[in-house]
């Protein structure tokens, strides 16, 4: 049975400044006191799942616990079929510990190569982990298509090669409103709302 957030502080598991502030625009009408786990000093967990959804929840719990507040946290990556599924849960991994997204689409174009099969989702688990262990998570996806070179300087991370199914734009190029409307983030932030928030 989902738990219900009534307002207060809540840490953003994450140390990643594009996506703690989708994050928080995301909250905003949710009586939120928003802070990251990078704010409070609170160590990266590695990441030891097999799934988007583990990845959520042991990053949840663990700021949860590290902060003894409610925490919320995000799993997140690109899904390409033209290569199994990959880099999948080692999306952000891709980009090397620089951070390097640049880097990261790169090895996305050299692994595909000729292949023809530039079909792609974004995926996204978020967690809400209460102190006691009290853990609920939704998952949400959009699919689209790859696209080289990078296009567009809005967003984060791999936007700038992800056209959404019905558009001709790329994440990177479209207006940030839009993409919270119809992100994989927004899919599963939707859920999330209606179990936990309204």
């Amino acid at each position: 049975m989902p738990r219900r957030f009534t307002g207060g502080k809540l840490v953003v598991a994450s140390h990643n400044a594009g996506k703690v502030r989708e994050i928080r625009d995301l909250l905003a009408p949710f009586n939120a006191e928003v802070v990251s786990a990078g704010e409070l000093g609170l160590p990266e967990p590695e990441e030891t799942g097999l799934t988007f959804i583990a990845n959520a929840e042991l990053k949840a719990l663990s700021a949860s616990l590290g902060a003894n507040v409610i925490a919320l946290a995000d799993d997140s990556g690109l899904a390409v079929d033209g290569l199994n599924g990959a880099p999948g849960i080692y999306s952000a991994r891709w980009a090397g510990p620089t951070k390097d997204f640049n880097l990261a689409m790169k090895k996305i174009e050299n692994a595909l190569g000729q292949n023809p099969d530039r079909n792609a989702q974004f995926i996204c688990a978020l967690s809400l982990a209460w102190p006691d262990g009290h853990c609920d998570t939704f998952e949400g996806k959009v699919a689209g298509k790859l696209t080289f070179p990078p296009r567009g300087s809005e967003g984060f991370g791999y936007d700038p090669i992800f056209i959404p199914e019905g558009f001709d734009i790329t994440f990177g190029e479209m207006d940030p409103a839009k993409k919270h409307e119809m992100s994989h983030r927004a899919n599963a932030f939707r859920q999330l709302v209606a179990a936990c928030f309204s």
